[in-house]
């Protein structure tokens, strides 16, 4: 079939990375895979602990292709088992367990959002609970007696726990076992993983060494920052941008990161080249450079690969005329109330801008509520409804009200 050069490899492999360990074998697995005209076999996991994919997600299976690009193999693993006892990695409590259910409801939705980015074709989606679900109680003691207590507590988020007297569950250990007995199924030659996982990965290298395998590289990844620019992007905490949003939510949020994150969404979460980085790097360096144009770029590019040019342009046009012009969109959803006065923390309600009371009031008290234009800041404020008036909550969510 034919690869590119080893030096147009690495280069492509090195993209946005934090560490490539070691990287001399990885050198020599990609001169063998060229001599043999064989690919390698380029794994990652995912936990499907939640129902959608965020751009957080992305920085991994994007790498994934770029080793498609360069002719590779790429085994995802979806954890349905792993995902069950839920990885400890820079925890300091239990993870709440899942059922299986709940875990293979939330795995039909990666699976049809991995192909937004991954070639279908060149993809091969493994569930470890393939194997998993088949060992008996010998097999799984035969994994655990790999490795020891003590080298367990090696791991830095065990060991705080350990010292802090919280618990840490006997399963919790099985953790990282399962994840490099998944290398070991698949015969990976790369895993690919957040730096929090870092030892998850060295212990599949051990892992695999012990059932005589030849051990994988492991590649290490930045975790992205979400919207606030502090904490990893998470939906819990909320300051995530989902591959699946709409594409005017998508490209709203992109425009609330942090101007210093511009560059890094670029480089790990983006299809731009490395010409195009070093042209946004030099404008970023520039003081006369306005971050919001390329902040404007970045927001559209991320549109334009998830819901294509069209519902990219739509977007781009929607911000220019609700942020930049202060118009209202075009199209709006209306709600029909059939009485004329509303308090208006129920109307937030109502109208499905808040989810709950408490948080209707942090908006309204924080002075991000407003009726045609009229800033609203007490929550108890009685609004006399009429026709055609436009409630805006935050910066992007506005809803036109009729009364019948």
């Amino acid at each position: 079939m034919g690869f590119p050069t080893l030096n147009e490899q690495m280069d492509l492999i090195k993209r946005g990375i934090v560490e490539l360990l070691p990287e001399e074998e990885m050198v020599k697995k990609i001169e063998r895979s060229i001599k043999e005209d064989k690919p390698l076999i380029i794994k990652q996991g995912f936990d499907p602990t939640a129902p959608d994919i965020h751009l957080g997600h992305t920085v991994g299976i994007r790498k994934l292709k770029h080793f498609q690009d360069l002719g590779h193999r790429v085994v995802v693993i979806i954890g349905d088992y792993t995902a069950m006892v839920g990885d400890p990695s820079e925890k300091n409590s239990t993870r709440p367990r899942l059922s299986h259910q709940q875990v293979m409801e939330h795995a039909k939705t990666y699976q049809e959002q991995f192909f937004k980015i991954l070639d279908p074709k060149k993809t091969i989606v493994r569930f470890n609970g393939e194997w998993f679900g088949k060992m008996n109680f010998a097999e799984i003691m035969e994994l655990a007696s790999k490795f020891t207590v003590a080298r367990m507590l090696e791991r830095d988020d065990f060991a705080k726990r350990f010292a802090n007297r919280q618990p840490i569950s006997i399963h919790e250990f099985f953790y990282p076992l399962m994840q490099g007995y998944d290398s070991v199924m698949i015969r990976a030659d790369v895993e690919i993983g957040a730096t929090e996982q870092k030892f998850n990965l060295v212990i599949g290298r051990d892992i695999q060494r012990e059932y005589r395998q030849e051990p994988q590289v492991i590649l290490t990844l930045p975790v992205l920052e979400g919207l606030d620019g502090k904490q990893r992007m998470s939906k819990s905490i909320g300051n995530y941008i989902g591959i699946d949003e709409d594409p005017r939510e998508m490209y709203g949020k992109t425009m609330s990161i942090p101007d210093e994150l511009i560059y890094r969404y670029f480089e790990l979460v983006t299809d731009v080249d490395r010409e195009a980085l070093n042209q946004i790097k030099t404008k970023l360096d520039d003081p006369k450079t306005n971050p919001r144009d390329l902040k404007m770029r970045l927001a559209y590019t991320l549109v334009r690969m998830y819901h294509g040019k069209e519902a990219a342009e739509h977007a781009a046009a929607e911000f220019r005329k609700v942020f930049v012009k202060k118009d209202i969109p075009d199209n709006i959803p209306e709600i029909t109330f059939n009485k004329t006065q509303v308090r208006i923390d129920d109307l937030l309600l109502a109208t499905k801008t808040a989810t709950s009371k408490s948080e209707a009031r942090r908006l309204i008290t924080g002075g991000g509520v407003s009726i045609d234009g009229e800033k609203i800041t007490d929550p108890f404020f009685n609004v006399a409804l009429k026709n055609d008036q436009i409630l805006k909550v935050g910066k992007r969510k506005f809803v036109k009200i009729k009364v019948k």
